[in-house]
């Protein structure tokens, strides 16, 4: 298990407390091997989040909880330009001593370098605070571009969707660019049944008396099945059929089959250069426009788009992981910038 510590300042951004939380239990909940735990510590003087709607969190830890931890991030503040408490400084020195990597997010930076801990080393920053952080720290190197950069134990995101970017990149870090492409489509591009409602794209299975009958679907997904096939496969009538799917997965019998589909269609596209004409024969969905109407129907996406943006990250991760050669990684989606790795 990696424990991530989340240091939470007065006035966090909201999003970039929750983020962590959203990216890190998509990468467990989704792969056996992947196990992370989350941990979020209030930093002296913490009271509200910020931003046009604060709220209050109570957490049962404070610097302590820091101490065994194996990442320390820190997120974005309303004080930022403050010299951190000597508490703070003293808890992420003991960090870095015993090993433990340390993750800033936008204004976050200021915090780290504040300790001292970035000098001679490059960092990121919220954009519009590049010129700040460099001038008030000259012995960092900072980067005006990049989404994620990364010097020994340190790494810094800039940008709205820094904090993503960053935890993205740790968890490409710890289990390669494959986990980090499922993580992304469990988090950000989840399924959409039919009737507007969210379902996870994880592995297809009811927990319950369906199993069997779902194995068979998915194994013929290239055939035009129809309910009726579907209900002689149980051996059941289709309204106890159709009853029992929405009782055990939520969703009719058809729906589950499209769902189904559109994962093998994602998965088609991620892995293989096979046009949309053989896509849509492989999946089932018979016609490339068929093919076309559902998966934006359930994505808000077309497969052109989707098979890009996967491809750009997988090129970019598996450009980063080779030779274990730092270089520049980049978690773009749809045009974030750059990342670097000095």
């Amino acid at each position: 298990m990696s424990l991530i510590a989340v240091l939470a300042f007065d006035g966090v951004p909201g999003h970039q407390l929750t983020t962590p939380g959203l990216v890190f239990s998509a990468a467990s909940g989704h792969h056996p091997w992947v196990d992370y735990d989350l941990r979020i510590c209030a930093a002296p003087g913490f009271e509200n989040t910020g931003g046009p709607a604060p709220f209050r969190i109570e957490t049962p830890w404070g610097l302590e909880g820091l101490e065994d931890a194996d990442t320390v991030l820190l997120p974005g503040c309303a004080g930022f330009r403050a010299e951190p408490a000597p508490a703070v400084t003293a808890a992420l020195h003991a960090a870095v001593a015993r090993g433990c990597r340390i993750g800033a997010i936008g204004t976050g930076t200021f915090v780290l370098a504040a300790t001292g801990l970035l000098d001679g080393r490059a960092a990121a920053t919220s954009r519009r605070h590049t010129e700040e952080l460099a001038r008030l720290h000259p012995a960092i190197d900072v980067d005006p571009d990049g989404a994620v950069v990364s010097h020994g134990p340190f790494h810094s995101a800039a940008g709205v969707l820094g904090g993503v970017d960053l935890c993205l990149h740790l968890v490409a870090l710890d289990h390669g660019d494959s986990v980090v492409i499922e993580t992304e489509r469990q988090a950000f591009l989840q399924l959409r049944s039919p009737a507007g409602e969210v379902c996870a794209t994880g592995p297809a299975s009811s927990g319950g008396t369906l199993d069997e009958v779902i194995k068979w679907m998915e194994a013929n997904l290239h055939h035009p099945l129809t309910l009726a096939d579907i209900a002689e496969r149980t051996g059941l009538g289709i309204r106890t059929l159709t009853r029992r799917f929405r009782a055990e997965t939520g969703l009719s019998p058809l729906q589950y089959l499209l769902r189904a589909r559109i994962q093998l269609v994602q998965r088609l596209l991620e892995r293989t250069d096979d046009p949309i004409e053989r896509i849509a024969t492989r999946t089932g969905l018979g016609t490339p426009a068929n093919l076309r109407h559902q998966f934006h129907r359930c994505t808000d996406t077309t497969p052109g788009i989707y098979r890009n943006a996967f491809r750009s990250l997988a090129s970019d991760l598996t450009w980063a992981d080779r030779d274990k050669d730092p270089e520049p990684l980049n978690s773009r989606r749809l045009g974030a910038g750059s990342a670097r790795h000095p």
